[in-house]
């Protein structure tokens, strides 16, 4: 059994791993830490995992934890996990980093968007952790920065068809939609429930914090500098996330071609689901799982490519996906745990 401690596990995120790890066959929850509920039973703040998780808050104590766990989650802020991660590291513990510190290679570009990086020596060793298209590399990892949601979204669904030059690297645009679950679980009037129902609206246009880890991913497969126009927007949905890009061919094409070249990347075994012509993803259909569908439209007049991804953002894009990526570390099936079926309704 894999020995693993969620670090941050009273947040959205943390409290979605606990859930995944508990009922992972091939995975124990060795420990749980949490600043805020420290000494506090798992099942005091969240009740609905009464009867399924039995667990104590426990202090970051780095110590504490050496010899004990075979892997770690930081769910933790920006910022606070590097300063965790190089102590994890020499204790030969796998680090799943789920905040920004290590999804970036050039130090420079983390420090622009966030703030001073603290370790950056392990910036090269860090893996980008986008499961489906870094997966052989993770298997090797021993430290990995998993995605954003918003990367997650947009990058599957455009990495391969800008690696195989199908198209442009310029006037990439993506109108991006997330639920408010999206903003975590820290009190916030932007997200409070008279702020955010009956509204829809725009919100970090031309400065959210995720575009230059979208740009750094892009480029190093297009082999040249890419800029996205990106626009998100909040929705009044506590989960899911949908993407819709915008981006010109290369040469003439078609949607055969299109599926062609995805299908070349995802196999039936990952979790990209690639949808019919014609049809086109519903947060409702990936809603508590770890699933991204992609639905493709090429418009025959402009030849450009409308690319639609939705996944679940607290899932697919940040906790599902760090349970794939322990499962690629650890040379299990990266399905294994994540076999989750979304409701008909």
């Amino acid at each position: 059994m894999i020995k693993t401690c969620i670090a941050g596990a009273t947040g959205y995120t943390g409290a979605e791993l606990v859930k995944l790890i508990s009922g992972h066959p091939d995975a124990e929850l060795t420990a749980v830490t949490s600043r805020s509920y420290a000494g506090q039973n798992l099942t005091d703040i969240f009740p609905a995992l009464r009867g399924m998780v039995d667990i104590t808050c426990e202090p970051m104590d780095i110590e504490s934890l050496k010899g004990r766990i075979d892997c770690v989650f930081l769910a933790l802020p920006h910022k606070v996990s590097m300063a965790y991660a190089p102590f994890f590291i020499e204790n030969n513990i796998k680090v799943i980093d789920l905040s920004a510190d290590f999804r970036f290679k050039n130090p420079k570009a983390y420090e622009a968007a966030y703030q001073t990086h603290t370790a950056p020596d392990l910036l090269d060793r860090a893996v980008y952790g986008l499961s489906e298209i870094y997966g052989d590399a993770i298997k090797q990892a021993d430290l990995v920065g998993n995605p954003g949601c918003y990367p997650t979204s947009l990058l599957l669904p455009l990495i391969p068809l800008i690696k195989e030059g199908m198209i442009s690297t310029r006037g990439i645009v993506s109108d991006s939609k997330s639920g408010v679950s999206g903003a975590g679980r820290a009190l916030s009037l932007s997200s409070h429930f008279c702020e955010v129902n009956e509204s829809f609206k725009p919100y970090k246009v031309g400065n959210h914090r995720h575009v230059p880890e979208m740009e750094e991913i892009l480029s190093s497969h297009a082999q040249e500098s890419v800029k996205i126009t990106f626009v998100p927007h909040l929705i009044p949905l506590t989960r899911g996330m949908v993407s819709t890009i915008y981006a010109e061919v290369t040469t003439p094409t078609s949607h055969e071609a299109v599926m062609k070249t995805l299908k070349q990347y995802y196999r039936p075994d990952s979790f990209v689901r690639l949808l019919p012509q014609g049809q086109f993803p519903d947060t409702a259909h990936v809603r508590g799982t770890n699933f991204c569908d992609i639905g493709v439209h090429v418009d025959p007049d402009s030849q450009r490519i409308i690319l639609i991804s939705a996944i679940d953002n607290i899932l697919k894009g940040a906790a599902g996906q760090a349970v794939q990526n322990m499962n690629l570390m650890f040379g299990i099936n990266q399905r294994r745990g994540l076999e989750l079926i979304p409701g008909a309704i």
